[in-house]
């Protein structure tokens, strides 16, 4: 699977066993998604949600409700055990795959760096890093994001660009684009004629998502931050490899050195449940901040809960538990008009939307192949909320 991720100069390079390896994770992947998943559903409707009924005297409510009853059935902790067997294989995987070329990737980030004739680079080596970054390893990632190992070091950035492939099943398109092209998708339809003259992605990573703003306005300014010096130094190298011009700096989206209303749109993709509750009214309040009067941030997440059935809450849940995801559930509890204007901004402007996936739309053409699972890589539909300033 891994020959269909987009090739650019920056990511590792595999040997034949490494390639295996990563078939191999694929695969247990598939299969519990295709074949293991679906039995959960007939173990709950079956011995669980009676059981409940029992305890309760009526059906559950929500995840909370299925939470401990589900967890105590072994069907449930034999497959919960894999998925995270699974995950913890595929971050070791690209781990020690990029781990044996640190040097080498280092040193090719900085041939590119010197040689960037597009974009620009700036890291901050005193930045302090949240407590909400690095008391867990996010996503199960050894060292977190933000570890650097040695000097001008890209390794996380290396272990995430292929990671978020394999994690995905390749449901993200090529180059993992699909959340930025979703939200492109939906200006497009709800904006037709916006165009910005400057634009901002918060918490960018790699850049995945921040190059298709590029090729969708090549005359604008686009720049893109994150917490992480190992991200910002590998998404710099990996754009200027791909001939996109983005500015990139290591920030904290909380409170950033941008001048007040320097952009007219501000985007994020999936940052929202990765920081606390604290964390994203200041990045509300900046985004408030840092927008002209009429521009638009939009921040795209896994869809919400609401109207959703308990069970499936719970095992869309199963992260906020079991992948060192600890503000992805509390997050969908949180009504975001009302939290953006408590940060300044008008909540007759803000708006919400479950917009089909990008890629999603491009496979369903025919134009290539998707793979339809369980799993929680994304493809099918992004929940977006923005705000208009």
């Amino acid at each position: 699977m891994m020959e269909r991720q987009g090739k650019h100069p920056m990511l590792p390079d595999n040997t034949h066993d490494e390639s295996a390896r990563q078939m191999f994770v694929s695969g247990l992947k598939l299969h519990l998604a295709n074949n293991i998943s679906a039995n959960l559903r007939t173990v709950y409707d079956a011995r669980v949600k009676p059981a409940i009924r029992r305890e309760l005297g009526h059906d559950p409510a929500n995840r909370h409700d299925v939470r401990k009853p589900m967890s105590r059935d072994a069907t449930y902790q034999a497959w919960s055990s894999l998925q995270r067997t699974s995950q913890e294989m595929k971050q070791d995987t690209q781990s020690e795959i990029a781990l044996r070329q640190i040097e080498t990737l280092a040193d090719r980030a900085k041939q590119v760096r010197r040689k960037a004739r597009k974009g620009s680079l700036r890291t901050n080596p005193n930045i302090e890093i949240p407590r909400y970054v690095s008391a867990v390893n996010i996503h199960c990632i050894p060292g977190g994001y933000h570890n650097e190992l040695i000097e001008d070091d890209v390794l996380p950035g290396a272990v995430f660009d292929p990671g978020v492939f394999l994690y995905s099943m390749g449901r993200m398109g090529a180059y993992n684009e699909d959340i930025g092209a979703t939200i492109l998708s939906y200006l497009r339809q709800n904006r037709p004629g916006f165009s910005p003259k400057r634009i901002l992605d918060l918490g960018c990573s790699v850049g995945h998502s921040t190059l298709p703003y590029v090729d969708a306005f090549p005359d604008t300014e686009v720049h893109a931050l994150d917490i992480a010096g190992p991200f910002v130094r590998y998404a710099h190298a990996r754009a200027e490899s791909m001939g996109k011009a983005v500015h990139f700096s290591q920030q904290n989206a909380e409170a950033t050195d941008y001048p007040d209303a320097h952009f007219d749109l501000i985007v994020s993709h999936i940052l929202m449940h990765e920081t606390s509750h604290k964390a994203l009214a200041n990045i509300f309040a900046e985004c408030h901040r840092l927008l002209k009067p009429g521009g638009v941030m939009v921040h795209a997440e896994t869809p919400t809960f609401e109207g959703m059935d308990p069970y499936d809450q719970f095992i869309l849940d199963w992260d906020t538990y079991n992948n060192n995801e600890p503000f992805w559930g509390p997050l969908k509890d949180l009504d975001l008009a009302a939290f953006a204007a408590k940060q300044g901004f008008d909540k007759g402007k803000c708006f919400s939307k479950v917009q089909p996936s990008a890629v999603g739309e491009e496979y369903a053409k025919g134009r290539t192949s998707l793979f339809q699972a369980g799993d929680f890589g994304g493809a099918g539909a992004w929940f977006l909320f923005g705000a208009e300033r």
